[in-house]
């Protein structure tokens, strides 16, 4: 098995946003409501069968092809303890408006609520800004009341939230990451790769202005359950400085791009949700351990070559990558986002029982 390219695939939201997936692209902007491209999904919007799904060049769904043969696609440790889940879901997302403020439930939550093993921690990876004071919401800076969160949601007080959140200024490059039941947005302006759990889980808390109704910020749980998956407690200074990475992406320049490196990307408590690399290639190559995997070409261009294969690589471009392509290597001036699944052992580390 090859890696396969991967084109736009946005499915239409309630926000505004999108011309900075195009200008990355090189595509045309399809209109102001397709701020998200799910790259490499098998994971459908909240209550719809299909939308989200992506396609493979051939016209399959990805998530279909997997589940054909899961121990190709995702590897036999993956597919033995996930099934035929990727368990990652990766997108593109530009902030044309503000995102109002919302969490996500946590692991625990989703199994007893939803029926699902997966909840949704995410992370951010700021690839580009525009405006004066880009920046985006984390955590309460005091502990709320659950009356108080209450009485803001349903009096949509959204300074009364907004106020009380951390308010943090990015830049491309930085890296953070969001665990389930942390509230959060992400501002006007910001352009990022978001890397997720494989749900579309998202309890919102601020609907004026944003064209939604309280249902369709409930999960169909009701307010007061949906609302309890909600952290009320304080987001201090030391949780904010290991949540979040800054200038995680290498800046270019003769010092950084000589030698081949595989580093890193996300702060180390990602890593039972998912993991991230960036992948410079330097004078010579980089070599990748098989894995599935989606990839986003950052900047530049390059080559990915494995055993009897080789496909270029042009800034934009997405592609996914089976763990049956095996060991793949990258070279020329390239800079490569390597978004991963987490491995079994890590991921068992926040994995809950039905009786949590």
């Amino acid at each position: 098995m090859q890696p396969l390219e991967l084109g736009p695939n946005q499915p239409k939201q309630f926000y505004r946003g999108g011309a900075a997936i195009a200008a990355f692209r090189g595509t045309a902007n399809p209109d102001e409501f397709r701020p998200e491209d799910w790259v490499g999904s098998a994971t459908s919007r909240f209550g719809a069968e299909e939308a989200g799904l992506s396609q493979l060049p051939d016209g399959t769904l990805l998530r279909d092809a997997i589940a054909a043969n899961p121990e190709r696609w995702l590897g036999p440790e993956h597919a033995a303890y996930f099934g035929a889940s990727p368990a990652l879901l990766v997108k593109l997302l530009d902030a044309g408006e503000r995102l109002p403020v919302h969490a996500h439930p946590s692991r625990s939550f989703a199994l007893r609520h939803l029926g699902s093993r997966h909840g949704k921690t995410e992370a951010w990876v700021v690839l580009g800004t525009s405006g004066a004071e880009p920046s985006v919401y984390l955590g309460w800076a005091r502990d709320v009341e659950a009356s108080e969160l209450s009485r803001w949601v349903a009096q949509q007080d959204s300074r009364a939230m907004l106020s009380n959140l951390h308010k943090l200024q990015v830049a491309p490059g930085d890296a953070v990451l969001v665990p389930a039941g942390t509230p959060h947005a992400i501002g006007e302006g910001v352009f990022c790769l978001e890397l997720q759990e494989p749900t579309d889980f998202s309890v919102m808390l601020e609907l004026a202005g944003f064209g939604l109704s309280p249902s369709e910020g409930e999960l169909g749980l009701g307010r007061d359950l949906a609302l309890s998956c909600v952290s009320r407690r304080a987001l201090s200074q030391d949780c904010l400085d290991e949540l979040l990475r800054r200038k995680a992406l290498p800046q270019r320049g003769p010092e950084n791009d000589a030698r081949a490196r595989v580093t890193d990307l996300l702060p180390a408590a990602a890593a039972p949700y998912f993991r991230a690399e960036v992948v410079v290639p330097g004078s010579g190559e980089a070599t990748l351990r098989p894995s599935f995997s989606v990839l986003v070409v950052n900047t530049g261009a390059g080559v990915l070559f494995g055993e009897g294969w080789e496909v270029p690589l042009r800034a934009g471009a997405t592609w996914v990558v089976p763990w049956d392509a095996g060991e793949t290597s990258v070279r020329g001036e390239v800079q490569l986002l390597r978004c991963l699944p987490p491995l079994p052992d890590r991921a068992a580390q926040d994995e809950p029982s039905p009786a949590s």
